[in-house]
């Protein structure tokens, strides 16, 4: 057993582990857009989550009750103006939430996969039964009164969304499967190059405009989150080669995403970004299923067994489920006031977030070196969010 595995974490990690999430999203909020959106997110006072801090709790304490329908995630009427400079709180607190959720899909997720028996269990299953919740929320939300309209696509629509659900279905597959096959900080280090993945495909597939000093930019982004990291390594070629794959997916999905939502007329019979985040959902969701079946389908009756005798499987695979469907539909969100490259460093920084935080739930010690890290990583955020306009304010 690890030493550190119960060793309570000290005032100043927490301290430090804090700041570094309020500067992540800080950083982000005053990235530079022409247009400002002022939007409310309801959030509940409770999750259901356990005070990792407490002592003689399990070292990876999972949530002990699933958000109710009202606390996760619906998107505000909005209305938008010009804005000349200053914070965007409603930036701040979409990516704030953001973190906050995508921290806590990683244990939930972690732990699903590590009960199930990790990359040689049910990953694909998983994966897809994830999406699965995610589905019932949605519909949920459609079915209850006042909740959320339903959206009027058309045939034409739908095909437009199917790009979408695919690069989604294989993201997050590709994800889930580099967590199941390696420790998490060895598939955080390989997803930190996402953003290299999406200013390449955005530039050479979508003739996207990036400028040199940003491209510059994603080198301490991604050096930071490696250094962070470098104590933690756990090399596994699976995992190596799924996240990879990921990466590739989400490049293209956050591309798709964006003309999706700059398509005319589109908006209006949608709804909300919302219901677009669902729908997306809904297509990755029937993409997975074929996968599901092809990769573990004859070990279903096996999964069966293991779900009903152990409960971390079915708690864990729930949540994580929630987790995820909540926490990306505040990425969709945060995708209408930045672009796909800005969405990815601020899955870097994410990422560095959750390497302090999981470390902190499981009591292990956090050196001067990941500190180190952290540091450099969310500099960079930083940095990318204002080069452009401090280059030009020299001119």
């Amino acid at each position: 057993e690890d030493p550190h595995a119960r060793r309570r974490p000290t005032i100043m990690v927490k301290l430090v582990s804090l700041a570094v999430l309020a500067f992540a999203g800080t950083a982000a909020a005053f990235a530079p857009t022409a247009v400002r959106t002022r939007a409310a997110v309801r959030v509940a006072p409770t999750m259901g989550i356990k005070n990792p801090f407490k002592r003689g709790t399990a070292s990876l304490a999972a949530p002990t009750e699933a958000p109710r329908s009202k606390t996760t995630l619906q998107m505000a009427e909005a209305t938008s103006e010009k804005s000349s400079g200053g914070p965007d709180f409603a930036l701040l607190t979409y990516f704030a939430l953001w973190y906050l959720g995508n921290y806590y899909y990683n244990i939930t997720n972690k732990l699903a996969l590590k009960a199930a028996g990790g990359a040689a269990g049910f990953p694909m299953i998983i994966s897809t039964l994830q999406l699965g919740v995610g589905v019932i929320y949605a519909l949920f939300l459609w079915a209850a009164p006042d909740a959320r309209n339903t959206p009027k696509i058309t045939k034409e629509d739908a095909l437009k969304f199917l790009p979408v659900g695919l690069c989604a279905a294989g993201a997050h597959a590709g994800s889930v499967f580099a967590l199941g096959a390696g420790a998490v900080s060895f598939a955080q280090i390989v997803k930190s190059a996402e953003p290299v993945f999406a200013a390449v495909i955005g530039t050479l597939v979508y003739k996207n405009s990036i400028s040199l000093a940003k491209w510059l930019c994603l080198i301490p982004v991604i050096g930071g989150v490696t250094l962070a990291s470098v104590k933690e390594l756990d090399f596994a070629w699976s995992a190596l080669i799924a996240a990879a794959i990921a990466n590739c997916f989400a490049a293209f999905k956050a591309n798709e995403n964006k003309k999706l939502m700059n398509t005319d007329g589109l908006k209006e019979r949608i709804g909300t970004v919302g219901n677009q985040f669902a729908l997306t959902t809904i297509f990755a969701f029937l993409f997975s299923v074929p996968l599901a079946v092809w990769r573990e389908g004859s070990r279903w009756a096996e999964f069966c067994t293991a779900w009903k005798t152990n409960p971390a499987i079915k708690l864990n695979m729930i949540m994580s489920g929630l987790w995820f469907y909540g926490y990306n539909e505040l990425a969709t969100m945060t995708l209408k006031k930045t672009g796909p490259v800005t969405q990815s460093v601020a899955n870097t920084a994410k990422r560095v977030i959750v390497i302090v935080g999981v470390a902190i739930v499981m009591g292990e010690s956090l050196d001067p070196l990941k500190l180190l890290g952290c540091s450099i990583g969310i500099g960079g955020v930083f940095l990318y969010s204002i080069i452009d306009n401090l280059l030009a304010k020299k001119k």
